[in-house]
């Protein structure tokens, strides 16, 4: 059973219907490229196209691309959030992933409370998510807020509670989307300081984000996503730098700053 990949993805498409309003509006207009009017006048986009990898155990990826490009939606569909309309998915292993500021947070419990209810949610047993809460609690480093409402964190305290518990579920694969970007630096390379003692234990990572140096430094492989489809798949130095290139150009700024 360990042999097997962790993660298959196979021509895996994600097609809405807009409506003119909300998250899919918002994704559509700066994918342009990707819609198309059908024969009863609503438009038809295509979030993903026939998007197609695998990822061993142990493997860090990491994702790329424009607002708009897939990455996001790419995950959602990873962690079972929402189904591919086309397109066959295989995961193995435990799935923990954060992939949007205060998800699955009820504003009106506390931290501890939403700890442990999200831990619980995440797959643990109630002994088991209650045996891990003081290792949740000690890594957000939020102190006495713990016991306060969560609709009086900031949003930097979302992300430490968020991640604390994400990555203390005993996760085989750990999804995690642009919201580290909210922490400030030192909460993050604490995070990717955990991230990369996940990987040694066995879990198979992958990072959406426009932190460039952080997935030049912390994926073994890397997607560059455009319009909803693969556009590079490599080394995280050869797929960032086209990246970059595509964006600024040959020169100096098509370069990723350590």
């Amino acid at each position: 059973m360990h042999s097997d990949p962790a993660i298959t993805v196979e021509g895996i498409s994600k097609h809405y219907y807009l409506r003119g309003h909300g998250q899919e509006l918002k994704t559509a207009v700066l994918s342009l490229p990707a819609m198309l009017l059908n024969r009863h006048g609503r438009q038809e986009f295509w979030a993903l196209e026939d998007v197609s990898f695998e990822m061993q155990r142990g493997e860090c990826l990491g994702l790329c691309g424009k607002n708009g490009s897939g990455k996001s939606t790419l995950l959602r569909v990873i962690a079972g959030i929402s189904k591919p309309t086309t397109g066959k998915l295989t995961t193995n292993g435990r799935i923990s992933a954060l992939l949007e500021l205060g998800a699955g947070f009820h504003p009106q419990m506390t931290g501890r409370e939403n700890a442990l209810l999200n831990a619980v949610l995440l797959g643990l047993s109630l002994d088991e998510a209650r045996d891990a809460l003081s290792s949740i609690i000690e890594f957000s480093e939020l102190g006495d807020f713990i016991e306060q409402p969560m609709r009086t964190y900031s949003s930097g305290m979302f992300v430490r509670l968020g991640f604390a518990v994400a990555v203390h579920v005993q996760p085989e694969i750990l999804l995690v989307d642009e919201v580290l970007a909210v922490g400030d630096a030192e909460f993050q390379s604490k995070c990717f300081s955990h991230l990369e003692q996940l990987r040694r234990d066995g879990a198979t990572v992958i990072i959406a984000s426009h932190d460039l140096p952080s997935i030049q430094r912390y994926t073994d492989r890397a997607i560059l996503m455009e319009h909803g489809r693969i556009a590079l798949e490599g080394t995280p130095a050869n797929v960032l730098h086209e990246y970059l290139t595509r964006i600024f150009g040959d020169g100096e700024d098509a370069k990723v700053k350590e």
